[in-house]
């Protein structure tokens, strides 16, 4: 009897034992330029399309967020006393390129993010860069932008320049931050710089010349500077996940149909080739019921759908919520990217699920295939307090879907980047707080102080343990 006794506690200890992460996991945090630098104008800088959206709204903006500009060896050094293996921030083009264009080089830009970049490699951390994080410069939105495809050539020189200045410390590139952001943000509400409201078409154009540019600056990565540095080239994909409402099958084709019409959209041209089926038959079909002569949705030749396809190293997934979805037919009417969709859930009422995530990483992996994964993105929006156990729950829960896949579904999950190292400029506003750190907007000196989830993931990284 006493040896059953020992066996059951043994197995009750050995369930609620901490789990391991492999050691060569990557755990991270996350920021972008727009949103901690600040020194909109100092040493060169040009317009970009939020400096121009905000300051005409008249409306909080980035001008000088966390300092980070000129703060950078205090963000440096958090991150490494946080015990960071990756941090993840991107690269100002109108910084690097006042006007957006290579005959502008700003040297002053060039040599700032290399104190950084080299910064991060002296203490240990590796520099994960993303080359477009929704900061476009000014000019080249006045030239159409993502509307325009010479765009794609504006964007492969300002990416090439990087990878000539920083190739040899950077081993991990994103090319671009949450494409459908970019898109349906910024071409399809008012809400996003540029802020054109183009919501039946012009996003749809915009997700067009956004891959081929993607896929011009993976090409040259992979022609003209892998064979020298060996790095990897993906992008930053932002979706929820979606359960049916219902177990009906309407339901459960509307959670199909959403997740097409947000991940599929960029994975599946990407990883598979082409548009999502049904996203190319939907609003094909929807096109001409509305009376237009072909479909709002352009159409790949197949050497475009070739030259996209398989133009990423890693699977980089941004992903936060979960919401329950329904389906959602529409009548035809005005052209719109939700009614394309056919699904509709309360954007106001994400649910607490974080098992979830295991759902969304094995979605992923059995449809694209892409053979790693890295969270690129992931965090809670709380209020302004320093005992933020929300957040650490939170991750906690994510945190364990992510381990739940790399032990019982074997995927290549590699990294996990939170977001964010530290509270900053959410696009609007000042008050989401998603930071480990909190910065007192307030003081002269942007003061930044951690939060119990910055010990937290510090004893995470250091013990590469998470309790069950």
């Amino acid at each position: 009897m006493l040896t059953k006794v020992v066996i059951v506690l043994g197995f009750i200890a050995g369930t609620l034992a901490a789990r391991k992460f492999p050691d060569e996991f990557l755990f991270g945090a996350a920021t972008s330029a727009y949103q901690i630098e600040g020194a909109w104008n100092e040493d060169g800088k040009g317009e970009n399309i939020w400096d121009k959206f905000l300051h005409d709204a008249n409306r909080d903006n980035g001008d000088v967020a966390c300092d980070s500009y000129h703060r950078w060896e205090e963000d440096i050094a958090n991150a490494q006393a946080l015990g960071l293996d990756s941090y993840r921030f991107s690269i100002a083009w109108s910084r690097i390129l006042p006007n957006g264009t290579i005959n502008s080089i700003n040297r002053k830009a060039i040599d700032h993010y290399a104190k950084l970049i080299k910064g991060l490699v002296e203490v240990g951390i590796e520099p994960l860069v993303t080359i477009y994080h929704w900061d476009m410069p000014e000019y080249i939105s006045q030239l159409g932008g993502l509307l325009n495809i010479q765009f794609v050539d504006y964007f492969e020189d300002f990416a090439r320049l990087l990878f000539q200045e920083y190739g040899s410390y950077v081993k991990y590139w994103f090319t671009i931050n949450e494409p459908h952001a970019v898109c349906s943000g910024g071409y399809g509400s008012t809400l996003v710089a540029p802020g054109l409201n183009l919501v039946g078409d012009g996003l749809y154009q915009c997700s067009y010349i956004l891959l081929k540019a993607h896929a011009r600056v993976y090409h040259i990565y992979d022609e003209e500077f892998k064979p020298n540095y060996g790095g990897k080239v993906g992008m930053a994909l932002n979706t929820n996940w979606f359960d049916p409402t219902t177990d009906t099958a309407e339901d459960i084709e509307a959670q199909e149909r959403v997740l097409q019409f947000m991940l599929g959209w960029w994975a599946n041209p990407v990883f598979l080739g082409n548009w999502p089926q049904i996203m190319i038959e939907r609003i094909a079909s929807r096109s001409a019921l509305e009376g237009f002569a072909r479909s709002r949705l352009p159409v790949f030749t197949q050497e475009e759908i070739e030259y996209i396809n398989g133009t990423s190293d890693f699977f980089g997934l941004n992903s936060y919520k979960v919401y329950d979805v329904s389906n959602s037919e529409s009548p035809i009417g005005s052209p719109s990217y939700r009614l394309d969709m056919g699904a509709t859930w309360d954007s106001t009422n994400p649910q607490s699920r974080p098992e979830k995530f295991r759902s969304l990483i094995k979605f992923i992996n059995g449809r694209y295939q892409p053979g790693s994964i890295m969270i690129s993105e992931n965090g809670l929006q709380t209020d302004d307090h320093l005992d933020d156990q929300d957040r650490i729950s939170y991750m906690s829960g994510f945190l364990n879907s992510v381990l739940d896949a790399i032990e019982l579904d074997n995927i290549n999950v590699f990294g996990y980047t939170a977001w964010s190292l530290m509270d900053n400029f959410e696009w609007g506003s000042y008050e989401p707080k998603f930071g480990l750190i909190r910065v007192d907007f307030e003081s002269a000196n942007k003061t930044r102080t951690w939060k119990d989830s910055a010990r937290w993931y510090q004893n995470l990284i250091a013990t590469r343990s998470l309790e069950n």
